[in-house]
C-alpha cells in the first residue's frame, strides 16, 4: 500500500512546530477530560505502537533515533497529560520523531466532528485557501478562495508544515474555529475568526443491531458519501481527448482496465493526479501497465531484510499508445508521485504542475482494538520498505519536479480559473479556456 496519512519536514522542526501547535490551539471542539482508564489506554497504545515499529519497520537502525528514549519520553509525558488531544499528541510526536512519511499514529475516532468549511492548499511555498464551502461560516466572514493563508492561531503557515496543520486539526484535536491571517490578492493582511460546525457523535456505536440496526445505517451512510466525494470522473472531447480526474489509486484491475479502455479511444490523455494522495500499490502498477506496450521496471522496493524488484507488466496490444499528460501538485503523493516520475524517466509523457509532496514509502496498516463489547478502534501506520526508482534515487522527502512547473495563482483561484488543466489540454491539441477548464470538475462538499 502507499497510503494517503504521512509525515515529513526534519525532526526538531517538526517537534518544535507540533509543541507550538498545541501550545497555541485552542480548546477542542469539545473538551474531553482525561479519566484514569483513559490513560492506562493510551500507555498501551504508545507500548503497542512501539512494538510495531520495532518489528516491521524497514530499517532496522530507525534513521539513528533512539526508539526507546523518544517512547520512554512520551510515556512520563502521558502521566502529565490533561486531555484525550494532548494525549493523542504526545503518542503521535513520538511516532513522528522517524520524520518518516508513511509511519504514522491513527488515533480513535474523534466524537466531535469539526467541519471548517474552507480548505488550504499549498501553491509553490505559499499557502492559499483553495475552497470555500457555501453557507459556513468561513463564507459569512468573507473568506474566499485565492486568499493567501499567513497564519492560523499565530503560527505561520508554510508549505513545508502544512500536512501537520491538517493531521492537527482533523485528527488529532479538532477545533471549535481558528483565527487566521490572510490576505487576499492585491489586499492588505487581515484576520479572520472562523467558527467550525460541529457535530457531536455518539461515544460508543451499537454494531449488533440492538438499536434496530441505526447506527449500522449511519456509519455506512457516512461511508457511501466519503465514496461518492472521492469517485473518479472523466470528461471525454470527442476523438481527441480524454480528461481522468483521479483523486486516489483505489480501483481494481478490472475498473483500471476499463477506463483506459475509453481512453484509448482518444488521441491523448491528461491524467489529473492533483489532490491525489496514493493509495494501492495494484492500482498503481496496473495503471502503468496500461501506459505502456512493454513491462517497465518501476524501482527496488528495499526492506528490512531483502530487495525486491517492483515491476509493471505490460497490458501488451491493449495499452493506451497515445499522447500522455499527467497533472501533479504539492498534494500529489506516494502512488501518484511514483507514477509521474515513471512517465518522466521512461520519456512517455509529459508532467505539468507543481512539485510534489515528497511522501513516497510502502507501508502496512495496524489496525488495533481495545475492548470487546466496548470496542475502541485505533491504528498505526508502519513504512516496510523504501522505493529506489529507476534512477537509483528515492522521492522522499524530494517530491516529483515536473517538466513543467506551472502554478496557478491566487486571482485564478479566486476566479475558479484552471490556467493547468487549459495547458494540459493545449498540449494535446485541443483549446480549453482556463475558467471552462476549471468548471470540468466542481469542489463537492459532504452534506
Amino acid at each position: 500500500m502507499f497510503p494517503r496519512l504521512h509525515s515529513r519536514g526534519r525532526v526538531l522542526r517538526a517537534a518544535a512546530l507540533c509543541a507550538a501547535l498545541f501550545a497555541a490551539a485552542p480548546p477542542p471542539a469539545r473538551a474531553q477530560g482525561l479519566t484514569g482508564i483513559d490513560r492506562e489506554r493510551g500507555q498501551v497504545m504508545l507500548k503497542q505502537i512501539k512494538s510495531k515499529i520495532k518489528d516491521n519497520y524497514y530499517d532496522p537502525t530507525f534513521h539513528g533515533v533512539d526508539l526507546e528514549a523518544k517512547f520512554k519520553a512520551a510515556d512520563e509525558m502521558l502521566k502529565q497529560a490533561t486531555s484525550l488531544g494532548q494525549m493523542f499528541g504526545i503518542i503521535a510526536q513520538a511516532v513522528m520523531s522517524l520524520n518518516d512519511s508513511h509511519t504514522i499514529f491513527v488515533p480513535p475516532a474523534q466524537t466531535a466532528r469539526a467541519e471548517y468549511g474552507w480548505e488550504m492548499q499549498a501553491v509553490g511555498e505559499s499557502c492559499y485557501v483553495s475552497a470555500v464551502k457555501p453557507g459556513s461560516d468561513a463564507e459569512a466572514k468573507g473568506l474566499k478562495p485565492g486568499d493567501q493563508v499567513l497564519e492560523v492561531n499565530g503560527i505561520p503557515v508554510k508549505r513545508a508544515e502544512l500536512w501537520k496543520f491538517h493531521y492537527l486539526y482533523y485528527s488529532l484535536r479538532p477545533q471549535a474555529g481558528m483565527l487566521l491571517t490572510v490576505r487576499s490578492p492585491g489586499g492588505q493582511p487581515r484576520r479572520v475568526e472562523v467558527l467550525a460546525k460541529v457535530r457531536n457523535d455518539k461515544r460508543a456505536l451499537d454494531f449488533t443491531g440492538a438499536d434496530g440496526g441505526a447506527d449500522i445505517h449511519n456509519t455506512i451512510r457516512d461511508i457511501e458519501r466519503s465514496y461518492q466525494l472521492r469517485r473518479h470522473r472523466h470528461v471525454e472531447a470527442g476523438e481527441a481527448l480524454m480528461i481522468w480526474k483521479m483523486p486516489q489509486f483505489d480501483l481494481s484491475i478490472a475498473e483500471v482496465d476499463a477506463m483506459m479502455d475509453k481512453a484509448r479511444k482518444r488521441k491523448a490523455l491528461v491524467l489529473d493526479l492533483r489532490g491525489n494522495g496514493g493509495g494501492s500499490e495494484l492500482t498503481m502498477l496496473r495503471l502503468i501497465g496500461n501506459l505502456f506496450d512493454r513491462d517497465v521496471t518501476v524501482g527496488e522496493m528495499k526492506r528490512r531484510k531483502e530487495a525486491k524488484t517492483l515491476v509493471a507488466k505490460t497490458r501488451g496490444a491493449n495499452a493506451f499508445a497515445g499522447q500522455l499528460v499527467v497533472l501533479v501538485d504539492s498534494e500529489s503523493g506516494s502512488a501518484a508521485e511514483v507514477l509521474a516520475r515513471v512517465v518522466q524517466l521512461e520519456k512517455r509523457g509529459t508532467v505539468v504542475g507543481d512539485r510534489t509532496s515528497g511522501k513516497v514509502m510502502r507501508s502496512r496498516y495496524h489496525s488495533e482494538k481495545m475492548g470487546m463489547d466496548t470496542a475502541v478502534f485505533w491504528g498505526v501506520s508502519v513504512t516496510d520498505a523504501d522505493l529506489i526508482m529507476a534512477d537509483g534515487k528515492s522521492l522522499e522527502h524530494a517530491g516529483v519536479t515536473p517538466d513543467v512547473l506551472m502554478l496557478p495563482e491566487g486571482a485564478d483561484l479566486a476566479a475558479k480559473r484552471d490556467p493547468v488543466l487549459a495547458h494540459a489540454a493545449s498540449l494535446a491539441g485541443l483549446k480549453l479556456d482556463p475558467e471552462k477548464a476549471g468548471a470540468l470538475f466542481p469542489r463537492e462538499w459532504r452534506k
